[in-house]
């Protein structure tokens, strides 16, 4: 559950998370007749955006009945852009390429993903939301500077809700439950073993959502979802090697340790295996 584009703004923004842990640009096709229509306006950064869907008085009115998509081709949604965007820049955090402190423009990366500046600023404000980034009023959005101490305060908020629920589910959950989340376990395993971090970020969620989610409280879940996210973003001062793989594959055998634990009820080994990793995230 450890986890930590470029320092400038122009830099590429790699895709975090591809097949093998190889780093590459992020790309979110354009789709023709969408990002080519509509209004230019200047954008933030000197740059230009495309604001679709707008309408001027030199333009012709829209048809009252929109025309329907060619044969064999699907309409991509510009809320589906807005996430994959939101999905990628995520994964950057993660992994490190959008680094603390640094002030990153919309249009500037919008160049980099290949759509207009819009929906990235729609997915940098959902992650303004989530405490991520900052908006800087005309430059764009800096990455949120964390401590070690924010670290340890997560660590231990996500200890007080997790350990208690795990424990009691310990105790109720039967043993071929706790079975099925065998392979959740060893996927966390493997994506340790590719040695990226977004790759790993996004498994390690995923088991730690698949337990709590046996307790049935989906409000549980979701604050427990979103202080884990919280916690696996970048620390100031950290680079892109700051955990290596190794780090990552002993922290994803405590997830199968764990499961051990669980299956056989042994709940003192669930205790401190659970005690331990959350100290070890802190």
């Amino acid at each position: 559950m450890k986890q930590g584009a470029q320092g400038s703004a122009g830099a590429e923004v790699p895709r975090a998370g591809a097949p093998g842990g190889q780093g590459g640009q992020v790309r979110v096709p354009q789709q023709p007749g969408v990002a080519d229509e509509g209004r230019v306006r200047p954008g933030g950064g000197g740059a230009s955006e495309v604001v679709r869907g707008e309408h001027t008085h030199s333009e012709p009115a829209a048809p009252s009945t929109p025309p329907s998509a060619p044969r064999g081709r699907s309409v991509v949604q510009r809320s589906s852009v807005r996430g994959q965007i939101v999905d990628a820049l995520r994964a950057a955090l993660v992994a490190g390429d959008l680094r603390p402190g640094e002030v990153y423009s919309a249009p500037v990366l919008g160049e980099r993903f290949g759509v207009s500046a819009t929906p990235v600023r729609e997915a940098m404000q959902q992650l303004a939301i989530e405490g991520a980034v900052e908006v800087v009023p005309n430059r764009g959005f800096r990455v949120v500077e964390r401590g070690a101490r924010e670290l340890a305060e997560l660590a231990e908020v996500r200890a007080l809700i997790e350990v208690p629920v795990m424990l009691r589910l310990a105790r109720t959950v039967p043993a071929e439950r706790w079975a099925e989340l065998r392979p959740l376990a060893e996927a966390t395993v493997r994506a340790a073993s590719s040695g990226c971090r977004a790759t790993y970020a996004e498994s390690d969620r995923g088991f730690h959502r698949a337990v709590l989610s046996l307790s049935g409280n989906q409000q549980l879940v979701q604050i427990a979802e979103d202080l884990h996210r919280r916690a696996q973003w970048p620390l100031v001062g950290s680079g892109p090697g700051m955990r290596g793989r190794a780090d990552l594959v002993a922290d994803a055998h405590e997830h199968t340790a764990l499961l051990d634990a669980l299956i056989a009820r042994d709940l003192d080994v669930v205790r401190a295996l659970v005690g331990e990793h959350f100290a070890g995230a802190g």
